[in-house]
């Protein structure tokens, strides 16, 4: 026998049913529809960026010297050296020494950010890791910091993988915390490691018998890849010492670009990892110039910015074709810009605020500047934040 609950489920209703499921639907208020407006999906009024820091290796490797490794593959396809220098602006990069995990780079900016805001590791409530290369699958590297930081027990960890969008989608996350008031002060780190893509993707390309003008065009951008680590305390206002706003921004996403840059399954970073990536980096600029366009018009109208109130910018950095593109695509002039593809190449999810972090430091901002920080990575998605100094 069916219980009495599947019986009435079931059952056909009767008229008296349906008249009283009318008198109740008709006794709703209907809501009124509502204009549209761009969402200001982060808004913050309590958020403050107190410090940066950041370390960089002390190997350089340059595009020249990449080349001469690739000089079979040069002269099969007749190419001239100083291509990969020509084509993308990016004069070297910089590796970590054999054995330096992404956690050991993470720790060491960490440690800068903690010193240079005066916050000790023990306020530290929150610690997110936003790199792409994480010492491994599991734990979260951010527990390996947070070990070697000496953070307190009660402190919030997790990693954040988001391509080269992971540290602003850090800041985001912290951000909301710090606002929602679970936490006063956190952490953000990243630590980006490129020795083992860019040697993996030089032995590959001199060793495959029918390697195509294609396959070599697809690896070109993982030979633009550079190390790095970067970190930021950010603090509630009431306990900030430097009363620098994250005032909010926008997120907006082309998932359809999702395949244009596709990596290799997570290895590690042990010294004889292998990995790789391939790259349509002439389908994915335009697709991510595209999106750029369209974040910026909501960023502007959500910030109630106008391009002449933006005093400087800080972008992703990938190379002098894709920066002149990208401001092109937003119409803002690239003088407000600060770079450092040329020395750096392309540091993943370090690159922007690396550079934002360099430039503030190199040329300091005055009180109450406008900055913009323009993210953006493949998948695709972007980011972009806006900030008063």
């Amino acid at each position: 026998m069916a219980p009495l609950w599947a019986e009435n489920l079931f059952s056909a209703p009767t008229q008296a049913g349906f008249l009283s499921q009318a008198r109740v639907t008709a006794r709703l208020p209907r809501e009124p529809k509502r204009p549209y407006n761009v969402p200001t999906m982060f808004n913050y009024k309590h958020v403050c960026l107190e410090a940066f820091g950041y370390a960089l290796p002390e190997t350089v490797v340059t595009s020249a010297q990449i080349e001469r490794e690739l000089a079979p593959v040069y002269e099969r396809f007749n190419l001239h050296e100083g291509r990969l220098e020509m084509m993308t602006g990016i004069r070297e990069r910089r590796f970590w020494d054999n054995g330096t995990l992404p956690s050991d780079a993470s720790t060491r900016a960490g440690r800068r950010a903690l010193e240079a805001s005066g916050v000790s590791p023990q306020q530290v409530e929150c610690l997110l890791h936003t790199s792409v290369s994480r010492d491994c699958l599991e734990p979260a590297t951010a527990s390996v910091v947070h070990d070697h930081l000496g953070l307190p027990d009660r402190s919030v960890i997790y990693d954040i993988s988001n391509a080269c969008l992971g540290f602003l989608n850090g800041m985001v996350s912290l951000a909301n915390m710090i606002e929602l008031g679970q936490v006063k002060r956190g952490l953000i780190v990243a630590g980006e490691s490129s020795r083992q893509l860019v040697r993996t993707t030089i032995d590959q390309l001199l060793k495959a018998r029918n390697l195509t003008r294609r396959d070599l065009k697809n690896a070109f951008a993982s030979l633009t890849i550079g190390s790095g680590a970067v970190a930021l305390v950010m603090t509630h206002d009431s306990v900030s010492q430097t009363d620098h706003h994250l005032l909010g921004g926008v997120i907006r996403t082309a998932s359809q670009h999702n395949d244009l840059c596709r990596g290799s399954a997570d290895t590690g970073f042990e010294p004889d990892a292998v990995m790789s990536m391939r790259t349509d980096a002439e389908t994915l600029l335009d697709g991510g110039c595209a999106l750029a366009g369209r974040t910026w018009k909501d960023f502007k109208q959500a910030l109630g910015w106008s391009a002449r109130d933006i005093d400087r910018t800080f972008c992703h950095q990938v190379g002098a074709a894709h920066r002149e593109r990208f401001y092109q695509a937003i119409d803002l002039d690239e003088s407000k810009d600060f770079s450092t593809f040329e020395f750096l190449g392309n540091v993943g999810s370090v690159s922007l605020p690396l550079t934002m972090a360099m430039g503030l430091e190199r040329h300091p901002p005055p009180p109450g500047a406008n900055i913009a920080m323009l993210g953006i990575g493949s998948g695709l998605s972007c980011v972009m934040l806006g900030s008063r100094w």
